[in-house]
């Protein structure tokens, strides 16, 4: 099966991939860094990428694997020597790759944990059933992604696993490896001679072969009971146990100091693994640690000061070898060339065909084409030595050696070796300059090209903002314009489908604020959109109040159910609030400051309209009033009550309109004394037939039976009436 691999170098890392693949698995590694500077075992690919980097939705959908193993707890990508600064950086880390597996839908993901989600004394053995106890930044955090994983189960459903490993501990080859008690231990003998434990704290080891032999059971099983398993030897070990076996296999005197007597015991209890998957521990503690110390007392100026690990003798000497053994091999190759040419050239002094031919320049272009320069020299020389040699015999030899076409033949040998050599040096230090630029233009290209599909993903986005998607500021105005088309009294009923349309949410309310300290419930686009009743004291909406008064858009990240999920005003020209805006329900990533300014716009829009619509009221008043009265005359109240008609069919409101019986010329006094005893968004107004009408806003018939009542103490009787005509 394809098995993806997350996380940082280590000895624990490396013993999972050798175990992966030695039973046949093809394994992917992403490292989570874009530097790989240790060593991992070879594995089928790796990915040097982050874990927040935007490619890892593809590298999962690349890989399609069947399982994806997250070292989590002990992943050395994290330092955690400075656990505030990690604590965010994991947990967003840890999001990112499980939405990345999420995403590709495939397989089964196994999380690492570790026993350093408990703390404190547990005279049993933990089990999976016990609640996490962190103490410190870093178990907190390893708990919050144990909870991470069980979320990202129960609302996807996917296969998620967690394998929490209790004191894992490995014979390090880094300091990066050396984090277990043991080597902590271990290290502080080697520095100042001296153990410090706490005598009565019990702990249980787990070795790193053990560990990766759970592992791959639970990776191959077909099914599984639970989706949380702990991993423990189980063999509680007291920290003074562990300290004076450390001491005996050092070989030298080194003293136990106690920081403390406090009972403390934390055991993972691995019988839930055991059961299920019959594992068993095959390493012996005692044995595993005489090596652990070998390897700590070896490399001791590496784990004590950080020191580079020193070679041994042996490796040094090989080393060198090796060095010089590849340096002489070209000036091997040359004499055993010479010594073969030598032949050749004796050969074809005797041959009629090639007695013509120069074996030595042959010798020398060679190696000067191979080479370069400096073989080019050494083979020159040989060849000049040679010849002289071969040439030189009895009183024949002083001749040529005052022949002067012998210096020409010389001169020719060396000017073409060199000049060949230099073609040669020359030509491959251009192909190594190229490569190099290549190299780099090619990482250039690549983020050039990161770089351009970010900014197409941007333009497009904007784009669609601009032209396509309702929130851009052309079409809010297309949109909220439509009011201009409505009847005066039906602006604010429209306005809160139009907000509804806009901010795309189903439960939007309009309140109406008056000279109370009560804002008025006006019109609404559901039913939890008015769950604040008819009248609400806004000055005790804290910090709902707080924000309107500021002029600011409320938004509601503390997610308080009794209080919206975002809030608007709408001000006079002094600055008073007149109108509020309530959304009640938003996806949670709509709840950013853009879309805050969208509905500040969509205000600032209905506000225009609102303004024009009672600027025409109000220049009609004489035509709307019976003079000096509230009394409404009969055609302003019955274009009244059918805008509350029309919003009441549409859903946006409820109205109920009273006709009492009652007529002459009191109506005015009775108006004033019926809107002393009213809400104040109540109406009182003059029907078609003469009678005095009351409008009941927000009112249904089982509310309109008190308000009848109550006229009923004041000497009206009335009735419920469908027409304000009547």
């Amino acid at each position: 099966m394809n098995v993806l691999l997350i996380g940082g170098a280590g000895t624990f890392i490396n013993n999972l991939i050798i175990k992966l693949k030695k039973e046949g698995h093809r394994v992917y590694l992403l490292t989570g860094s874009n530097y790989d500077n240790r060593p991992y075992q070879r594995v089928f690919e790796k990915y040097n990428f982050s874990y927040d980097s935007t490619c890892l939705n593809e590298i999962f959908e690349s890989i399609r694997p069947d399982l994806t193993i997250f070292m989590g707890a002990y992943d050395t990508n994290f330092n955690w020597g400075k656990e505030e600064d990690e604590a965010v950086k994991y947990s967003a880390r840890m999001m990112n790759i499980l939405m990345a597996y999420v995403m590709a839908g495939t397989g089964r993901f196994i999380y690492l944990s570790s026993g350093e989600v408990f703390s404190g004394n547990y005279e049993n053995d933990i089990t999976e059933d016990t609640p996490a106890s962190p103490a410190g930044f870093k178990g907190m955090v390893l708990s919050q992604a144990e909870e991470m994983c069980a979320s990202y189960k129960r609302s996807t459903d996917k296969d998620i696993l967690i394998l929490r490993l209790d004191n894992l501990f490995v014979i390090p080859n880094h300091v990066e490896d050396a984090t277990d008690i043991c080597s902590k231990m271990m290290i502080e003998g080697l520095y100042n001679y001296t153990i410090s434990v706490n005598n009565n704290h019990k702990i249980a080891m787990t070795y790193v072969t053990d560990a990766v032999e759970a592992i791959y059971k639970v990776a191959v099983s077909e099914t599984h009971e639970k989706f949380l398993y702990n991993i423990s030897s189980s063999d509680a070990l007291s920290e003074q146990e562990i300290a004076e076996l450390i001491i005996r296999h050092m070989g030298f005197n080194i003293s136990l100091v106690s920081k403390g007597n406090d009972v403390s015991r934390k055991v993972l209890s691995s019988e839930a693994f055991v059961f299920e998957f019959g594992f068993i521990s095959f390493c012996d503690f005692e044995n595993i640690n005489k090596k652990h110390v070998d390897q700590m007392k070896r490399y001791r100026r590496t784990f004590v000061f950080g020191e580079a690990k020193k070679k041994s003798i042996r490796e040094r000497i090989l080393e060198k070898a090796g060095t010089a053994i590849r340096a002489l091999v070209p000036f091997v190759e040359n004499a055993v060339a010479f010594a073969l040419f030598t032949l050749l050239m004796r050969w074809g002094e005797n041959s009629t065909y090639f007695q013509k031919l120069d074996f030595y320049l042959l010798y020398v272009l060679l190696f000067a084409v191979f080479y370069g320069q400096q073989q080019a020299t050494v083979s020159a020389t040989l060849a000049v030595a040679g010849y002289i040699l071969t040439k030189i015999s009895g009183a024949t030899g002083l001749s040529v050696l005052i022949d002067s076409s012998t210096y020409l033949w010389i001169a020719q040998l060396f000017i073409i070796g060199l000049v060949v050599g230099y073609m040669r040096d020359t030509i491959t230090k251009m192909k190594r300059e190229h490569a190099e630029d290549n190299d780099y233009l090619t990482r250039q290209l690549k983020d050039i090209k990161d770089i351009n599909d970010s900014n197409v993903r941007v333009k497009d986005a904007l784009e669609n903002q601009i032209i396509n998607q309702s929130d851009s500021v052309g079409k809010i105005y297309a949109i909220t314009s439509r009011l201009d088309l409505y009847n005066q009294e039906d602006v604010l009923f429209r306005a809160a489908a139009i907000v509804s349309d806009l901010m795309r949410s189903k439960d939007v309310s309009i309140y109406t604020v008056g000279q109370s300290a009560y804002a008025r419930l006006f019109s609404y686009t559901s039913d939890k959109a008015k769950c604040m009743g008819n009248s609400v004291k806004y000055m005790e909406l804290g910090d709902l109040y707080d924000a309107i008064l500021q002029k600011k858009v409320y938004i509601n990240r503390s997610l308080d159910e009794k209080l919206p999920v975002m809030a608007s005003a709408i001000y006079s020209d002094e600055g008073e609030i007149q109108v509020l805006i309530m959304i009640w329900t938003l996806p949670w990533e709509s709840m950013t400051l853009g879309h805050a300014n969208q509905l500040v716009i969509i205000g600032a829009l209905i506000r225009s309209a609102v303004v024009r619509s009672n600027k025409y009221l109000e220049a009609l008043v004489n035509e709307r009033y019976v003079e000096n009265s509230r009394l409404l005359e009969p055609e302003a109240f019955k274009s009244l009550a059918d805008a509350y008609r029309r919003a009441d069919d549409d859903g946006l409101t409820e109205c109920v309109v009273l006709k009492l019986a009652t007529t002459g010329a009191d109506d005015i006094s009775n108006s004033n004394l019926l809107y002393s005893k009213l809400r104040d968004h109540d109406y009182v107004g003059i029907l078609g037939d003469g009678s005095l009408g009351v409008l009941l806003a927000n009112s249904d018939e089982k509310d309109a039976q008190f308000v009848i009542g109550r006229l009923k103490e004041l000497g009206f009787d009335c009735e419920i009436v469908e027409d304000a005509q009547e």
